[in-house]
């Protein structure tokens, strides 16, 4: 084993960003299709857990392949559309606690409501990405959902507003934008900002914590298109809003969405020069009294490169690179080895 120490030049640091689809299918449509699409998990809405979200999977969760894409939640900021936790207590319910969480997570504090454009809203509904799928952030542009209500009315494509605006605006969670009515980050041909026709987005597009918050009175303006019916009741056994929406997304049958990564990597160069590492240090090279056991290795030495190994000062193994096959070296020969760490 030879020892070389590696020069300031000899690593250099790379960055680079990676967009791949976010659906466990690898590919960047959700349809709801057969034997991959849009699924609920009937026992875990059937759990308290119900009463908060909905999971959607790409198969059926009986399927040991079935992985949740995204969940579904419905808020309300004072409780409505969900049962009370206790009948004596208004607004203390599912929804409000949904609510003030996302509010929380967005803002970052308790205080701030959601506005659309101008437009307040008591209720919201949410569309969580699975961490597993947008992996470090989603991919503003490539956001694309139908709503359908499956009346018969206008289908109803909603975007981000990525690619229409020049100045990205931040909150607590990160970057923020607008859903409009559109395509890939673009406002729909023919309208003037995208906007829902009340006043106001569609909703809200939070990609540095794959978030869709949608306006819950935009989407009960059957102007646009699809009227979602949300319920306000607060009776038991109420019809829960989480699947209106999925019901809308179902039948819309298309939910586009990609991730974006981003991959640093440290590149090594080793460089062997011609009169380095010509000499083998396997011990049974050497005969008992010190000398080369095979004359053939005074006068023209080889030797074989096959594992390049990366130490610390204190002699430490970090890392080993094994080439794909032994490399011939000896003194008309230079080598340079590129090594890739990726993290």
């Amino acid at each position: 084993m030879s020892f070389k120490r590696l020069d300031p030049e000899d690593i250099s640091i790379s960055a680079e960003a990676v967009v791949a689809p976010c659906w466990s299918t690898n590919a960047i449509e959700l349809k709801a299709n057969t034997p991959e699409g849009f699924f609920l998990d009937n026992n875990q809405i059937t759990r308290n857990t119900g009463n908060f979200y909905y999971e959607v999977r790409h198969k059926e969760a009986t399927n040991t392949t079935s992985r949740v894409q995204f969940a579904i939640a419905y808020g309300h900021k004072n409780g409505a559309g969900s049962v009370p936790f206790d009948a004596n207590e208004t607004g203390k319910s599912p929804s409000a606690t949904i609510y003030g969480q996302y509010r929380n997570l967005v803002f970052g504090d308790e205080d701030t409501d959601f506005v659309f454009q101008g437009q307040t809203s008591d209720d919201i509904y949410v569309i969580s990405i699975d961490r597993a799928r947008y992996k470090e952030k989603l991919f503003p542009g490539t956001f694309n959902l139908k709503l359908d209500s499956g009346s018969g009315g206008k289908v109803l494509h909603l975007t981000d507003n990525s690619n229409d605006i020049s100045t990205i605006s931040y909150v607590d969670a990160g970057r923020i934008y607008d859903v409009i009515s559109g395509s890939n980050g673009t406002k729909a041909v023919g309208s003037t900002n995208g906007y829902n026709s009340a006043g106001g987005s569609y909703g809200k597009f939070l990609p540095d914590v794959g978030l869709i918050i949608l306006n819950g009175a935009a989407l009960n303006n059957a102007v646009d298109g699809t009227n979602i019916a949300t319920n306000t009741s607060t009776a038991s056994g109420i019809t829960k809003n989480m699947q209106r929406l999925f019901n809308q997304i179902f039948t819309g049958n298309s939910f586009k969405l990609q991730s974006e990564e981003t991959i640093s990597s440290n590149f090594v160069f080793v460089r062997v020069r011609n009169s380095e590492f010509n000499y083998s240090t396997n011990p049974s090279n050497i005969t008992s009294s010190g000398e080369l056991r095979h004359n053939v290795m005074i006068n023209t030495p080889q030797a074989y490169i096959t594992t390049v190994g990366l130490y610390n000062d204190n002699n430490d193994l970090l890392a080993v690179a094994k080439l794909s096959r032994p490399l011939l070296k000896d003194f008309t020969k230079e080598a340079l080895v590129r090594i890739k760490l990726d993290y």
